[in-house]
């Protein structure tokens, strides 16, 4: 295989070489293949050539139907065979992943049409995979033991046998079992709570495979934003621990939908713990000979962490709509923590006597200071209550306290931004009101280029957008009349977004009740894995599709998607994220709500446009296009342009 796509002539510069095929590959070699010549696609293309040139981060806003992951992947492909290094391609979830390459996706159209050998590996989340620790939990306690038997004896048979393994592959995507529903598929899924290094199993292990397997791409490695952001935050940590990086040296960074890219940066950044976890992890230092002192810390600490989660569930508060409880920060609560974190210090200081008296397993042992550490960081966030962001959810054993810090501004700019190669921010949405200072602003970036175009699409004859009134009192039964009328308008066909998985399970209870759908099919997200759910309902063309994560990416041209039913405007939810969001704006609706919704909004609606034939409808079913004339004209300002918003179906 020749390395590049085109005869390069190392005496001059690479990348206006790289710059000239593209614009090749778009005058000549895709329109005899029959695609169409965007100009929006060729200004993209030139200004990518900067990005790559000068090394720098570049907002790449480009509207639906602009081709830009053509673009991206293009540049991409060929900087990771020039610096021998593969480029990353971090999409917003898993789900996004698979339509980037499922087999009509852009990667396989290039493959095709330009005759290129592209080597795209997989490097997905570790909870997408089977735990066979958690699977082997299921079998013996759950009442669906006999599924997750017949699970177990179907998985590849070095699973199995202790015998060293002589050829061995992945395994166990939660792809691979799109029977299981996400409550399902949560009992036997890796968790932030498995113990990964001290698995007797990890080396048979689906997702230690897929790394092994993933590594050696030469030319791109597609994971989620949340991986991507893991692969930083862990990488010191796994290096002191003797562990390769989840992720290998790269060229390149390419964020779809990068306006997510703080929500995963937060997540990935933050810490979670439970008593029960904690206890378990703390009395392995008990399995060897260890001196009085720190056997009583030992001790202390157990007992502090119950008292401090005692606490904390006095201190939890229920937010309606969400799993996730708030927690009252009061003085109680800070010196329960305060204790513990004291104790912790203790634990550490004589740790470092036990190491030299070699009496512990030095394995066990860095493992356990590895994880105090980490604990130390999350917790020192209480000593500045301004700087932290945490939540409690319930769980069959117990309290769950998660920790993240309020902003990734300092993480980002010391270990993504200055690492000087291209990182590309691909998204239709990522200015607010013109400007990329939103989006800028949250993730610390002070320096880049950045260049918006909009859609090559006819939206006035392609688009009808409807916001018709509710009646006061009954909203939801108002939502569900007209709803209906659409289905029936379009005869199924249609995405509804919902803000909320309780919105989604509330309309699930009152659809099936409805007899004029009994024919249609509906598929729910959360039912079965979310790509099936998505392959089958662009097969099955007269299906609906329901779905809460989905605002973003889903990319069904054709009939199957004429009708795209918005239930609620998508403003953040009244979790602890946004409510520390908004405690920190002096104009918290302006600053945090609006543009949040306003970008999701422009996302859901860029849903039903995907190519120049398509045709449909939008409908916003939202009870504050009426009572609020501000966001009313903020919604009007997303829409398409030549799109009006009618009121009457």
């Amino acid at each position: 295989m020749e390395r590049y796509p085109f005869e390069h002539d190392p005496s001059k510069p690479f990348i206006p070489q790289v710059g000239d095929w593209v614009a090749d590959v778009f005058y000549d070699l895709l329109p005899a293949a029959g695609f169409e010549v965007r100009d929006e696609q060729i200004y993209m293309a030139f200004q990518l050539e900067r990005a790559f040139a000068e090394k720098k981060a570049i907002f790449a806003e480009a509207g639906v139907g602009t081709g830009k992951t053509l673009v991206y992947l293009l540049y991409s492909i060929c900087y990771a065979r020039y610096t021998r290094k593969p480029a990353i391609i971090a999409c917003a979830d898993e789900s996004l992943i698979e339509q980037l390459v499922k087999p009509e996706g852009d990667i396989a159209k290039l493959a095709q049409h330009l005759s290129l050998a592209i080597d795209a590996r997989l490097g997905k989340s570790p909870d997408q995979y089977v735990c066979l620790v958690k699977l082997d939990q299921a079998r013996f306690s759950d009442e669906l033991g006999a599924q997750w038997e017949d699970l177990y004896e179907n998985l590849p048979d070095f699973v199995h046998t202790p015998e060293p393994m002589q050829k061995f592959h992945a395994y166990g995507d939660r792809k691979n079992y799109p029977h299981l529903n996400d409550e399902q598929w949560h009992k036997i899924n890796w968790d932030t709570f498995q113990d990964c290094f001290t698995c007797d199993r990890r080396h048979r292990c689906g997702q230690t495979l897929s790394r092994e397997y993933y590594r050696h791409s030469t030319d791109l490695i597609i994971c989620s934003h949340d991986y991507y952001m893991e692969h930083v935050w862990t990488f010191e940590g796994r290096k002191r621990e003797g562990q390769l990086p989840l992720l290998p040296d790269h060229c390149a960074v390419v964020f779809d939908e990068g306006h997510l890219l703080e929500s995963a940066a937060m997540k990935a950044l933050g810490y979670k713990m439970k008593h029960v976890v904690f206890e378990e992890l703390i009395l392995r230092l008990l399995h060897g000979t260890v001196r009085e002192p720190l056997a009583v810390l030992i001790d202390e600490a157990i007992e502090q962490s119950e008292i401090m989660f005692d606490v904390l569930g006095q201190q939890s508060e229920s937010i309606p709509g969400s799993d996730r409880k708030h927690i009252h920060l009061n003085d109680q609560l800070l010196r329960e923590v305060h204790r513990f974190r004291s104790i912790l210090t203790a634990i550490e200081e004589e740790l470092v006597f036990e190491s030299e008296l070699y009496t512990l397993d030095d394995y066990q042992l860095r493992i356990v200071e590895e994880h105090i550490e980490m604990m130390q960081k999350a917790l020192g966030l209480f000593e500045n209550s301004e700087a932290l962001i945490c939540w409690a959810t319930d769980s069959e054993d117990g309290l769950t306290l998660s920790i993240m810090p309020k902003t990734v501004k300092e993480v980002l700019q010391e270990r993504v931004f200055s690492t000087k190669m291209p990182i590309i921010f691909s998204s239709a949405t990522l200015s607010v009101d013109g400007s990329f200072d939103y989006v800028a602003d949250s993730l610390g970036l002070e320096s880049y280029l950045s260049f918006s175009v909009n859609s090559p699409y006819d939206y006035e004859h392609q688009m009808k957008a409807f916001a018709p009134k509710l009646a006061s009192g009954e909203i939801f039964a108002g939502k569900m009349e007209i709803a209906g009328q659409l289905l029936e308008r379009t005869n199924g066909r249609a995405l509804i977004l919902f803000r909320t998985h309780e919105e989604l399970q509330q309309f699930k209870q009152q659809i099936s009740k409805d007899k004029r759908h009994a024919s249609m099919t509906f598929y729910y997200e959360g039912d079965q894995e979310i790509s099936y759910l998505i392959s089958a309902f662009q097969r099955d063309e007269a299906s609906v599709l329901c779905a809460v994560s989905l605002w973003e990416g889903l990319d069904v041209p054709g009939p199957s998607l004429s009708n795209v039913i918005i239930w609620s405007l998508p403003f953040p939810p009244q979790d602890p994220v946004f409510m520390a969001k908004r405690n920190a704006s002096a104009s918290p609706f302006e600053e945090v709500d609006l543009p949040h919704m306003l970008l999701r909004l422009r996302q859901g609606i860029g849903r039903l446009i995907r190519s120049s034939s398509d045709q449909g409808i939008i409908a916003i079913l939202c009870e504050e296009l009426q009572q609020n004339a501000a966001v009313r004209e903020h919604v009007l300002s997303v829409m398409p342009e030549g799109v009006a918003l009618q009121e009457t179906l």
